[in-house]
This record gives C-alpha cells, sequence and structure tokens, in this order.
C-alpha cells in the first residue's frame, strides 16, 4: 500500500519545498484587488507584501473544489493507491469541512485529516504523517493518528500593526488607532479550533518577551510529566527581511536549549490578517 501526503501552503509548506521533502501541495488563493493568485504558483511572498504594504485590496478564500480534486487526481494516477489530506483547522477556515465532502467520492483512498493545526504545527503533522506512512500506515490510520494527537500543540501570534486585524474587522478602528498611538502588541494564541486574544505588550521587545515566557509557562504547567524528548518548538513569521527571521529563531532557540527549533514562514492567507513582521512561537509533540 502506497499512501501520498497532501496539504496546503498555510502548512507553510510550499510546492518548492513539497518536493524535497515528498508532499504534494495545495495553494492557497489569495485576491489581490479582484484578480485571483496562488501562493508559490504566481504569487510570491515579495509581491505578496508589496501588494499590502501599498494598500491593496487584499482577501483570502479556500481553494476550490476543483482544484483541489484536481491534485487529489493527479496524486492518485502517479501510482499511490490512496492519500492523506491534511489542510489548515477546520476551527480557523471550511476548507476542511469541504475537502471531507468531497473525499466522500473517493471510496476510501482520500483521507482528510482534521488535526486542528495551522502554520509550524500543521508542517510538524505533515513530518508526522511522513514518518508514520514510511513506517506502512496506511491513509486511515495516518488520520486517526494525527487527530488523536491533534492538541498536542500550543500556538502563540504577536502582530506588529493592529492596521490589518482592523481591516479584517477583529477590532474597531478606534481601538486600532489608540493601540497605534500606544505602541501596543496585542498577542493572539491558537489551541486547537480557536484563534484567541491571549495578552497585549507595549513595544517589540517586551513582546519577544511575552512570547518566550507563554510558551515557557506551558512547558511547565501543560508538558509537565511529558516525555521531553519528543517535544519541539516551532516559531513562525511573516517578516519581509531573512535576517529578522534568522534572528527570531534564534533568540527563541536561545531560550530553550537542548530543545530542535525550526522556523517557517507564514503563508500569504494568513500575514493577510496578521500583517508584516508578526512573529509566531509555539511547540508540538512529535509522534
Amino acid at each position: 500500500m502506497k499512501t501520498a501526503v497532501v496539504t496546503d501552503t498555510n502548512s507553510g509548506i510550499t510546492a518548492e519545498l513539497g518536493k524535497e521533502l515528498g508532499v504534494y501541495v495545495v495553494p492557497m488563493p489569495v485576491m489581490i484587488d479582484g484578480k485571483t493568485y496562488y501562493e508559490g504558483v504566481n504569487l510570491t511572498q515579495e509581491a505578496f507584501f508589496q501588494s499590502l504594504m501599498s494598500g491593496g485590496d487584499i482577501t483570502t478564500s479556500q481553494p476550490s473544489p476543483g482544484d483541489v480534486m484536481e491534485l487529489w487526481d493527479s496524486v492518485l494516477t502517479e501510482g499511490y493507491d490512496e492519500l492523506v489530506y491534511i489542510p489548515m483547522s477546520s476551527g480557523l477556515s471550511n476548507s476542511c469541512a469541504s475537502a471531507i465532502i468531497l473525499a466522500g467520492d473517493y471510496e476510501g483512498r482520500v483521507q482528510v485529516a482534521d488535526n486542528h493545526r495551522i502554520s509550524v504545527t500543521q508542517y510538524a503533522s505533515i513530518l508526522d504523517a511522513l514518518k508514520l506512512a514510511k513506517e506502512g500506515k496506511n491513509a486511515f490510520e495516518i488520520k486517526k493518528a494525527l487527530e488523536a494527537a491533534a492538541y498536542d500543540a500550543s500556538i502563540y501570534i504577536a502582530v506588529d500593526t493592529l492596521e490589518f486585524l482592523k481591516k479584517g474587522g477583529r477590532i474597531t478602528p478606534a481601538a486600532a488607532a489608540a493601540g497605534s498611538v500606544l505602541n501596543i502588541k496585542p498577542i493572539l494564541t491558537i489551541q486547537g479550533d480557536r484563534l484567541d486574544a491571549f495578552t497585549k505588550v507595549r513595544g517589540t521587545k517586551r513582546c519577544r518577551a511575552k512570547l518566550i515566557e507563554a510558551l515557557k509557562n506551558d512547558f511547565k504547567e501543560r508538558l509537565a510529566g511529558e516525555d521531553m524528548s519528543k517535544i519541539r518548538v516551532g516559531t513562525a513569521g511573516s517578516f519581509r527581511n531573512v535576517e529578522d527571521a534568522r534572528a527570531w529563531r534564534q533568540e527563541v532557540a536561545d531560550a530553550f536549549p537542548g530543545f530542535e527549533v525550526i522556523y517557517g514562514n507564514l503563508g500569504c492567507s494568513i500575514a493577510t490578517h496578521t500583517g508584516p513582521e508578526a512573529r509566531g512561537i509555539g511547540f508540538y509533540k512529535v509522534l
């Protein structure tokens, strides 16, 4: 039984990286000034940020059923008996629910895993799925394993500007204006299905420290008694400068000595809502 692993670009896995890993990737659509672009296909991060910062009208949506099924069909004709599809969390998008409906036409050959993750924790699920596939697990077994481990992860995200939360309707214009004057950096958290406010601090330096503190508290409280050899630390960001991304990953690595720390770019469809220079931190447990 040969099982393929398929995901979307919200995992931080581009088509190019997918080829290196042996993963198939559905590019997330991003609408810019009325035209649809596909992340990593005809939209680079550089072009995306240029449009974002110049005030372009940018919205996101889920992949079309036709695009998803076209990729699935292509994979299943390349010698794979079945595939497991790992989209972003059903709590943050309807794309997972739509995929589950579409999979009903494939007589079990397509299994959709809703493991309630996004960004670096979703990326980790892809690596777990590849490992399980190499061990001979079938698509249904991989799906069940990923869903059982769904909540063995945590993410905290801080935005640099309130402008894009205002555009998305998550905060009022008055709150955005006041926050900008006071240099307030809101920190959000994703625990499974929900994106919630966690706290807010003033200034970038305090923001970085608070993110690290939040994860250290998770280590003390949520992970007490866990096998820490299976815990990994993830970092992410919508940085326009690669050196800023490297510096954030290194700052976190210094704060968590002895732990493997990975970094992933926030996908364009996520950065649309966070804006540029957002940074994230989290943990996940490997299978």
